[in-house]
Formats: C-alpha cells, structure tokens, sequence
C-alpha cells in the first residue's frame, strides 16, 4: 500500500501530517511512504530525514497522491490535491467539515473515505487519536509564553531592595485541555491565576494547578464527551456579570470556549475591554471561531483602549515542531485501527472511533451530524 504525505497550503499553517519519528511506524504495516517536497521545512523536518526514515519524496502534491492509497493532511487539501486523489483512497485530517463549504461534495466526487479527526469520540481508548487535545495544549501554553512576551511587566512577585514587585494576575476563561495547560503555563511563571467554567467539575482540575476556580451554580453547562454546552439567554447574561467584575482587574485574559460546530461564544465585550487596565492582553484561542472578545480579529494583533487583543487562529502552529510530532502520532495510531493483519486496509464501522470520525464514504455522506 502506498501512503502520501501532502504539504500544507492553508495560510499560517506551518504543520506538517507526518514527522519523520513516525515514518518508521507507518512503514511496519507495509506502507510504501511518499512526501510532498518540503512537507516539513515549516516544522523544521528536512526532506534528507524523510528520505532517511525511508520515504520517497515527490515534486509536487499530485505526483505524491495520484498512486496514494491513504493520504494524510493537517487541514483540508487544496481541490487540485483532491482531484489528483485516485477513487476510492483514504483521506486523514482535520478537515473541519461543519465549515467546510463544497468539501463534501469534493470528497464524494472522488469516493474518497474520509475520516476528520477532529471528530474523534472522547473515549479512553481514543485518547492516543485526540488530535484536538494534542493540539489545543500547545495552543494553551503558547498563549501563555506569547502574553508573557507582550506584557510589559514581569509574571512573578519579586522582593528587590528597591520595593517588591506584585505578581501578575492572569485570568484563564475555559478550563479544557487549553486552559488547563494555560493555567499550569501561567502559575509556572509566578502569576497568580484564577479561571472559571460553566462545568462544575473541572473546579478540582483548575484548583490541582495553583489556581483559584470562579463559578456559579446558575451556570453550570456540562455537555456529551465532556464539553462545555451552549448557555441559555439568563445563563449568558449571569455569566457577562461574573465576567464583567472579575475582568477589570486582571492583568492577562487568555479565553479558550469553544463548543463543537458552532462559532466560538461572545465571553467579553468592548465595555469589558475598556475596563481593564492599559497594558492588559487578551489572548483568544477561539480567534479561529469568531474569537471570544467581541474585537478579535482573526490573525491579526490589535489594540484598544490599551488593551492589547492576540487573534492568532491558528495557535498551534506556532509551535510547529512540536505540534506535528503530536499530530503524527495521533494519526498514525489511528492507522493503527485500519489496517488489517494481512496488511490491507479495513473499514470497520461497529468500531466506535472509525464510525465517529467517518464523513465521506463510496460516494456518500455518512456522519449522522453532517447528513442532518
């Protein structure tokens, strides 16, 4: 069996599907691996080390996928990349199919089976496959490391003879894998942190770091898989309250709400940025999703009222290095699962983690969400 290892064309995306750790793997079910020229020079993963872990590498992206039986992608390929797919072949990625315009119709076009991993159940035995966790704690820290970078006083509290320095005070708004690792990042480098959540139970998780947990019962929002669900009008406008008295004060704001298939939700307005301190930061990791802070804007690093808003939406690439090493070995155990001992490929639709991440298949739409 072949496998193709596409490089990425998405604006800022500088991962990479594949590292060169992970080639190894994928050739031990008998996978014939080719890589799109320079897949990796963004992440720092040089085409001699692709061809030294044993991979062929290919000029351009049709020439590496036309003989391709899986091929592998951080975000959706191109519609030439598509169309240069042989029928039939499996596509791996995140390819964001709730906003993904015609890709449907692209995929099924070509009969390709594919599989979007951001769909992937949150189970413990798709833990090792959670491309979102992977992805979202890097994203969490560096939120962390770029605000620190940007804010022009020191994170911890410092005794000198000339006077004491307070720490900083950072408020993290979600506490998922992102916020988690956002507090963990900022209590690391001395701040003094406090979070909040609609889901009761993430209380001993952000406390477990250092952190001080601000919650109301009223708000309490626990969703399926263990996210967050979308707040009622009165939730949302107790929630603006909580937010709104806590803001003011705080230093650096990194907001992580996200629910899944809908754009990112309204957490702070620009009356909240305008309370909060000259020199503040936002960091918003929902910038992707219409960002959390009503002046985001995505991919770009404004200020207002002296407040400085990060939109990055592509957090994660940031850290490209790491990010695609996680991300490789997220997808190449889920390639675990499709191959058979014989070592063709298998399509098992009673297993819980393929029939979830399944979108496309023999010319259909099949995910229950995406029919609907």
């Amino acid at each position: 069996m072949k496998l193709a290892v596409v490089k990425e064309t998405a604006p800022h995306e500088t991962r990479v599907a594949a590292v060169p750790a992970t080639l190894k793997e994928l050739a031990s079910p008998g996978f014939e691996v080719v890589v799109e020229k320079d897949a990796g020079a963004a992440s720092f993963f040089p085409d001699a080390d692709y061809e030294e872990a044993g991979a062929a590498i290919a000029d351009d992206a049709a020439a590496a996928v036309q003989e391709a039986d899986v091929v592998l992608c951080v975000q959706r390929p191109a519609d030439d990349v598509l169309k240069a797919m042989k029928k039939g072949a499996v596509l791996i990625g995140m390819l964001d199919p709730f906003d993904a315009g015609d890709l449907l119709k692209a995929l099924n076009a070509r009969e390709i089976t594919a599989f979007a991993m951001e769909l992937m159940p949150r189970i413990t035995r798709a833990q090792s496959m959670d491309v979102l966790s992977s992805q979202a704690s890097l994203a969490g820290y560096k939120a962390v490391i770029e605000a620190a970078d940007r804010f022009p006083r020191i994170f911890p509290m410092m005794m000198t003879a000339a006077g004491t320095i307070a720490p900083v005070k950072v408020f993290v708004m979600g506490a998922g894998v992102a916020g988690l690792q956002a507090i963990a990042t900022a209590h690391r480098l001395g701040a003094a942190v406090s979070a909040t959540d609609v889901r009761p139970e993430a209380g001993e998780q952000v406390k477990s770091l250092g952190a001080k947990f601000i919650f109301l019962e009223e708000l309490a929002a626990a969703g399926e898989g263990g996210y967050a669900k979308e707040l009622s009008d009165e939730q949302k406008k107790k929630q603006a309250e909580l937010v709104a008295n806590h803001i003011r004060d705080m230093d650096v704001v990194v907001t992580t709400a996200l629910i899944p298939g809908r754009p990112a939700p309204r957490l702070i307005d620009r009356e909240m940025v305008e309370s909060m301190k000259p020199g503040s930061i936002i960091a918003d990791l929902a910038a992707a999703r219409g960002g959390n802070c009503e002046l985001t804007k995505p991919d770009e690093v404004v200020s207002h009222a002296g407040v400085t808003i990060i939109g990055h939406s592509n957090w994660p690439a940031k850290v490209p290095g790491n990010a695609s090493a996680l991300y490789a070995k997220n997808l190449s155990n889920f390639i675990k699962l499709l191959v058979k001992e014989d070592g063709g490929l298998s399509i098992d639709t009673d297993d819980e983690i393929i029939a979830g991440t399944l979108i496309t298949r023999d010319g259909e739409t099949v995910h229950e969400r995406l029919k609907a």
